[in-house]
């Protein structure tokens, strides 16, 4: 049997999770959510929604400027671990989905000439959790007793395009669930492949990368380019015979 994940479901389980005091530190809500038909992806959604709440955390945090260079240097390495989690996520989500679409096809495969969409459904909600953050603190400061009149206003009309934006969001994500489990469209899995997180590809972490020059060895390197200098100036010198 196909799960029932939606759009609807999935925008009202990011929201839900926002709710939470203590989220994205801890989370302890229900998945799936109560109703839904169990399914792997909804792991997979929990997880993608809390590392990118936990990414908007440390990214405001690596703002400051009031804290050493150390504390921003040990930020940037948490947001690159959290960012690292949340694509993992999104491929673990697709690899969920598809394999309950194909369940549910006749002959666990699309359609012939079934049309292939380049955005996934993970990716999707990965969009749809970013948005759910961005319309929960746009939400706060557009509600902002202490804020004058054309902060709140702005904020407000951010806020409306947001929810339009969502929902747009949402009417694609629900299109294509709709055609794939129909067989009419289909996704693959596409890896993220963080080559920087990788010391396999990343020169600065395996090594190959060439380290700065010390500086007494660039200025040893200067010394002929110095001395060749001073002679040809020498020679340009007034009253200087000619050789």
């Amino acid at each position: 049997m196909q799960s029932d994940i939606d759009a609807v479901s999935v925008a009202w389980f990011h929201d839900r999770q926002l709710r939470q005091r203590d989220w994205p530190v801890l989370s302890r809500a229900s998945v799936p959510p109560a109703g839904a038909t169990p399914c792997t992806a909804w792991a997979w959604i929990d997880a993608n929604h809390r590392y990118n709440g936990l990414l908007w955390n440390e990214e405001d945090r690596a703002r400051r400027l009031d804290v050493p260079p150390s504390e921003i240097a040990a930020g940037k390495r948490l947001i690159d671990r959290y960012n690292q989690k949340r694509n993992d996520a999104v491929e673990r989500i697709d690899e969920a989905l598809l394999a309950d679409l194909a369940a549910g096809l006749p002959d666990g495969a699309p359609r012939a000439g079934a049309r292939l969409s380049s955005e996934t459904v993970g990716a999707m909600i990965d969009r749809l959790s970013i948005l759910a953050l961005k319309i929960h603190h746009m939400r706060i400061h557009a509600l902002r007793l202490d804020a004058g009149e054309e902060h709140v206003r702005a904020c407000s009309a951010k806020l409306e395009r947001l929810q339009a934006q969502r929902h747009d969001l949402m009417a694609c994500l629900d299109t294509l669930l709709a055609e794939a489990r129909s067989g009419h469209a289909y996704f693959k899995v596409y890896r993220q492949f963080k080559m920087y997180n990788d010391p396999a590809l990343n020169p600065y972490l395996n090594g190959q990368a060439h380290a700065p020059q010390p500086e007494h060895e660039r200025e040893h390197e200067r010394e002929p380019e110095q001395e060749q200098e001073r002679e040809r100036e020498q020679e340009r010198a007034p009253g200087r015979a000619a050789p």
